[in-house]
């Protein structure tokens, strides 16, 4: 028994460090393209991965969650470096931003996650996935004006996601096509074929093969055919420190006179928020994805945010969050535990104090051949007919949050799809809360019943307001509420409303059958 689960354990240590390798690749240059637009200095980005990866993971009661500095909050920080005057000054921001998370996973907000539609979710991962695919196609082309991770279409550079690929159509870069394509290949070719054939291939993730022909053509290029190689522009650009002195010198104090300010306190207020929604909106997706079902404690996950953000703000790191493209990506590369996540953070750290020259040489573009992998596993033709066919109340919120990531941004496309669940709840509840059955009696006459639902909220009120309107002169109606265990009073007052004052005017005989709902006998 202890042999096998040795075994067992070594087996998922491999997996894991496998696919830690192919998040780091993933959140490599995702660091770096998020610390560029959020106007930080770049090694702030790696900072936050580093401490997104080995100390949240660690914290952390996600099996696959990575987290890292998200997309979603490069245009606050941006903004917020502007007005506060300085980066130094909203690191203040980021620590009282992690101090608020942990305030919140001391009252237990971490509920609020479980109060987002799987209809949501599931458009969410759909349209990060559909979003990844089209801010890559440039990338891949060798146009790479906007950063690596944008996931808004209003782009920092006055473009959007449609006009930025017209625009790349007059700046492709033929090498860069063809590393795109070999990278694309090799990686079809693994997943499709030889990861089938032998347990190597599976040890051996395609990513990592990509990546080191991409930098094995890169070297290659430079040293035989110069024209042939991928500029630097089109390269991943880590800082490169001279010397340990040099490099711990990119580490930063906050400015701490800024803790008198009340502005840092808005911009940490901001940062709290906007971070902690999205890394429960990432938590509810990674355990939906995730094979084995496991869920993550929400409250545990706001605490080892708080954590992460308050210690990232102390040594110069950008905001931290759960994010869903190197969570996806860890899943895809069959990671195992939250082992994965920890590791890729120590691959960060260690790489960019030892071989900071070499990752300079991965192309931009087989990166972008790894993301369209894990956009297209996100957005599979199969989910939106599965969507489709299980119908309007679970596809609309799905096509609308998609919809609305595609053309707005993640936390705007999410609230959109939100919207449209509570109208199809309240829409659903118009229909439901009652049924009606006529009759005609022996005299011709006309009979009416309306029997209300179990459970009749406010939301009924139209419904039911609507149809009593239509009930002509001289009907005899029977309102029966024996079934009924609850009906708001808000429903109460327009059926005794209705009884007393519109049947009488309209010379309608009513009849109310109570059943076990308790009723003011003052008011029938």
């Amino acid at each position: 028994m202890g042999k096998e689960k040795a075994t067992k354990r070594f087996t998922t240590f491999r997996q894991d460090f496998a696919a830690s390798i192919v998040v780091f690749f993933v959140a490599l240059p995702l660091c770096l393209g998020i610390a560029l637009a959020s106007g930080a200095p770049l090694f702030a980005g790696l900072i936050a991965g580093i401490i997104g990866g080995i100390v949240v993971g660690s914290i952390s009661g996600s099996a696959l969650g990575v987290s890292g500095p998200a997309a979603g909050l490069a245009v606050i920080v941006l903004q917020a470096i502007s007005d506060l005057g300085g980066y130094q000054v909203f690191l203040a921001a980021v620590i009282i931003g992690g101090l608020i998370q942990l305030m919140l996973a001391v009252f237990r907000a971490g509920i609020i996650g479980y109060y987002f539609p799987s209809a949501v979710i599931k458009g969410m991962l759909s349209g990060i996935g559909i979003i990844i695919v089209l801010k890559q196609i440039p990338h891949a082309f060798g146009y790479d004006l906007d950063y690596p991770g944008d996931l808004n279409f209003n782009q920092l550079n006055g473009e959007n996601t449609f006009s930025e690929l017209a625009n790349m159509l007059d700046y492709l870069s033929p090498p860069a096509i063809l590393v795109s394509f070999v990278s694309l290949s090799i990686l079809i070719v693994w997943e499709a074929y030889l990861m089938k054939k032998a347990k190597l291939f599976n040890l051996l993730q395609g990513p990592i093969v990509a990546v080191l022909f991409g930098i094995a053509y890169q070297l290659v290029c430079q040293r035989f055919w110069p024209s042939w190689a991928i500029s630097e522009g089109h390269l991943v650009s880590v800082p490169v420190a001279k010397n340990m002195e040099s490099f711990l010198g990119q580490f930063m104090l906050p400015d701490f006179s800024a803790f008198l300010n009340p502005e840092v306190y808005w911009v940490g207020i901001t940062v709290a928020i906007v971070a902690s929604l999205e890394t429960l909106l990432s938590v509810e997706a990674t355990d939906k994805l995730d094979p084995h079902k496991r869920i993550t404690p929400t409250t545990r996950e706001l605490y080892a945010q708080g954590i992460g953000n308050v210690l990232s703000g102390f040594i110069g790191g950008l905001p931290i969050t759960q994010v869903v493209v190197r969570s996806s990506a860890n899943i895809q590369s069959n990671g195992k535990t939250k082992l994965s996540a920890i590791i890729h953070g120590f691959l960060i750290l260690f790489s960019v104090i030892l071989i900071p020259r070499i990752l300079n040489l991965i192309p931009l573009a087989v990166l972008a051949c790894v993301l369209f992998m894990v956009g297209y596993k996100l957005a599979k033709p199969s989910l939106f007919s599965k969507m489709y066919h299980l119908g309007a109340k679970q596809f609309i919120p799905f096509i609308v949050t998609i919809i609305g990531i595609i053309f707005t941004d993640l936390l705007l496309g999410i609230s959109l799809g939100f919207a449209a669940s509570i109208l199809v709840i309240l829409r659903e509840n118009f229909m439901n809360s009652y049924y009606l059955k006529e009759k005609k009696v022996d005299d011709g006459a006309n009979r009416i019943t309306l029997k209300l639902a179990e459970e009749v909220s406010f939301l009924n009120k139209a419904a039911i307001l609507d149809e009593l309107n239509q009930i002509e002169s001289g009907t005899f109606v029977v309102i029966d509420m024996s079934e009924s265990v609850r009906v708001d009073y808000d429903v109460l007052e327009i059926i005794s409303n209705f009884s007393q004052k519109t049947a009488k005017e309209k010379d309608i005989e009513v009849e109310i059958k109570k059943g076990k709902i308790k009723i003011d006998q003052a008011s029938f």
